[in-house]
């Protein structure tokens, strides 16, 4: 299992929250499980997954607003935390879901955690991934609005042209990507990179960019969640090792899994684990 992979599942789309949202289905059950992705990502992120849980149940990975196949407004004050997480949770109704087990990751967590305290009776469970309960003092607010700036100035692919030629430099990066990088050479590994990256709205980039670095601490809100949770992070996302640990203990009862020789997307750079600790998780809190 890896990156590549050749789609079997159902697209589908439906209108909800006053926008399109679309979404990929796989499994049957009335208890869905629900992958919500980060940002710049794509509801792909989780498509190599689908199959190795859909006998888990119905499995549903949406498109965030602003992102790839997702509504795009082409109006940056449409592109808040609150309003996906009011998407997520109209599309979830036009869908006749009652209860939900749900998986957030990167930004998506921010979203989720949402959710759950929002609607606290129809989050049956929740999986918490590379993720926060708060803003993360290496991300800079002014950098995510200049690239916006680009962004809706010069296009998205511009933009990605930049972060390409500064991938070298970057200090967050994770040696599991640079891994992934060497082991498919460059030119398939930034081709990847950036059919999710372009697919974004420009006007995007900065709002949801700007709602990360500048997000309020709510630790202490989210000791409110009462759902089985599980928080995982990648063992080299080094910048969020310390982040996890403190949803772990912020969330009463919380699981804490570190997935080796893996990211920011340990989904895809170790999926073995990271399929076997979900599944572990589904299976106890279903049964």
């Amino acid at each position: 299992m890896g990156f590549e992979h050749e789609e079997h599942f159902e697209t589908r789309q439906v209108d909800a929250n006053g926008i399109h949202v679309v979404w990929d289905e796989e499994g049957e059950g009335d208890r869905p499980l629900v992958l919500v992705h980060g940002f710049t990502g794509s509801r792909k992120d989780f498509a190599p997954l689908l199959p190795d849980l859909c006998d888990l149940g119905r499995t549903l990975a949406p498109a965030l607003r602003g992102h790839a196949d997702g509504h795009h407004a082409e109006d940056g004050s449409a592109y808040t935390l609150d309003a996906a997480a009011a998407d997520l949770m109209a599309w979830l109704d036009a869908l006749g879901v009652e209860q939900f087990d749900l998986l957030g990751h990167s930004m998506g967590g921010f979203i989720v955690e949402r959710m759950v305290l929002e609607h606290p009776d129809r989050v049956a469970s929740l999986v918490l991934m590379d993720t926060a309960g708060r803003a993360m003092s290496w991300m800079d607010a002014g950098l995510f609005e200049v690239g916006g700036k680009i962004a809706v100035e010069q296009g998205v692919e511009a933009l990605h042209t930049i972060l390409q030629e500064q991938a070298g430099s970057d200090a967050t990066r994770t040696a599991a990507d640079i891994r992934r990088e060497h082991e498919w050479g460059a030119e398939r590994f930034w081709a990847w990179r950036r059919e999710r990256f372009v697919g974004m709205d420009p006007h995007a980039m900065a709002p949801f960019g700007c709602a990360i670095a500048r997000h309020p601490d709510w630790l202490d809100r989210l000791g409110a969640i009462r759902c089985p949770t599980l928080v995982m992070v990648g063992a080299e996302d080094t910048p969020f090792l310390d982040c996890a640990r403190e949803l772990s203990d912020a969330i009463p009862g919380a699981e804490h899994v570190v997935i080796p020789e893996a990211g920011h997307q340990p989904q895809l750079e170790n999926p073995e684990h990271w399929t076997r600790a979900l599944r572990a998780h589904l299976e106890r809190v279903r049964d």
